[in-house]
């Protein structure tokens, strides 16, 4: 599993906290190519210099096997031009990925038409991840997306005629000025272009975003948490009738469209993290967190390009346990009880019980992907191999399931 940050945006979102260099426009092509060039320079640098953690990661993970998915997320990815897509690709070697997504902003779509879709297609890329968070206009204009409701449509469009039969919006709610109406609208819209996947998720206010300068000085005031309960049982409740599986917190997707890439987290699957800001993650357990720093790849006086570096740490048992837990009850699938037992006292496992908090269910069946070969199957639950009673958190106590996890942790 290979994940690649691209930090460019053409500008920031409201509400966006990642991490990100402005690219615009309004620069000339020359500039913004040594921008481009300068980064994909650091970002082969650093695949050559990992190529053995990049091969390992391919083949390791758990049980059945892992998938080999290339994610490229950002930033926003489709700023880049085709060419030094297709030159990351390359550098990254031949493979013919279980799944290959890349995130699109729809002005970057729209504006590149029928060609840049196919290009696209042409990298190998068979998945597709579309920031759209809303059809509304005004919304829209609010988040300063670059897009408004008829672009995002369009850029579907043109993905769709290009090929494409795997793709995911991301919407979100929880804004203290967005009604039930105008939610109820923007899900409607969603459903009626028929993609494969959805992720929906709650407005939260990020550390250096533009939201969050807006709340210190009053600008903003955040939603009540009844609103955002409100909204998010409408998303569950309209998702559900249009025939989306709710299998993560924030994730939907029609049955066997499950995000295989993302799947493999929630399972604590090994991965590469490319590119600055980006984490990786190996084994064996506890585990070992690493990440690049916050850096914009840049040539010194003397002409030597400079790139990120990296830090890590090793995972505590503790921690290991408590992110074990974490990932896996943010899916519809759970974890054994018997290993539940094993990670956390018994004391507030029975108390989240009898609350039903905590619901037990039998050991899930394996699902796979329709995107996946044939030959594979890359179960969307944690643990494919346990039997007995698994423990989840039901879908009506998703939206306060981090206060369910934190219970299951008593402070030392």
């Amino acid at each position: 599993m290979i994940y690649v940050h691209v930090p460019f945006c053409r500008s920031f979102c409201t509400y966006c906290g990642f991490y990100s260099e402005i690219c615009s426009r309004r620069e000339t092509q020359q500039v913004q190519n040594r921008f481009f060039e300068d980064y994909a320079d650091a970002l082969c640098d650093e695949i050559e210099e990992r190529s053995s953690e990049i091969a390992v990661a391919r083949q390791s993970g758990t049980s059945p096997a892992a998938p080999d998915t290339l994610y490229i997320g950002g930033g926003t990815p489709s700023v880049l031009p085709v060419e030094v897509l297709a030159r990351i690709v390359r550098a990254l070697g031949p493979a013919t990925y279980d799944e290959f997504t890349i995130e699109v902003n729809p002005d970057d779509v729209t504006a590149g038409g029928a060609p840049y879709a196919a290009a696209l297609r042409g990298l190998g890329a068979n998945r597709i991840s579309m920031g759209v968070q809303s059809f509304d206009d005004g919304i829209l204009r609010w988040m300063n997306r670059r897009h408004d409701a008829a672009g995002a449509r369009e850029a579907f469009r043109l993905l769709r005629a290009a090929g494409f039969d795997n793709i995911s919006i991301d919407l979100i709610f929880g804004l203290s000025h967005l009604t039930d109406a105008v939610l109820e609208s923007t899900v409607r819209e969603a459903i009626a272009l028929g993609p494969e996947h959805i992720s929906a998720y709650q407005l939260s206010i990020e550390e250096g975003s533009v939201l969050e300068k807006m709340v210190a000085d009053a600008r903003y005031i955040e939603a009540s948490d009844e609103q955002c309960r409100r909204q998010y049982d409408t998303l569950c409740r309209m998702l559900e009738e249009a025939g989306y599986v709710h299998y993560e917190i924030s994730n939907w997707a029609l049955p066997g469209r499950e995000a295989v890439h993302n799947s493999a987290y929630w399972r604590r699957v090994p991965y590469i993290g490319l590119g600055p800001s980006a984490h990786s993650f190996s084994l064996p357990s506890p585990g070992v967190r690493s990440w690049n720093s916050e850096e914009f790849a840049r040539c010194d006086t003397t002409g030597r390009l400079l790139r990120w570096h990296s830090d890590s740490e090793t995972l505590s048992p503790r921690e290991a346990a408590e992110e074990t837990i974490m990932l896996a009850l943010r899916t519809a699938a759970g974890l054994p009880l018997s290993l539940l037992r094993t990670l956390s006292p018994d004391a507030p496992v029975d108390a989240l019980l009898a609350e039903g908090a905590l619901l037990l269910v039998s050991a899930p069946s394996l699902s796979s992907p329709s995107n996946s070969s044939p030959s594979q199957s890359f179960p969307s639950q944690p643990f494919p191999a346990a039997t007995g009673s698994w423990i989840r958190i039901p879908e009506d106590h998703f939206f306060v399931s981090d206060s369910i996890i934190a219970r299951l942790f008593p402070v030392e």
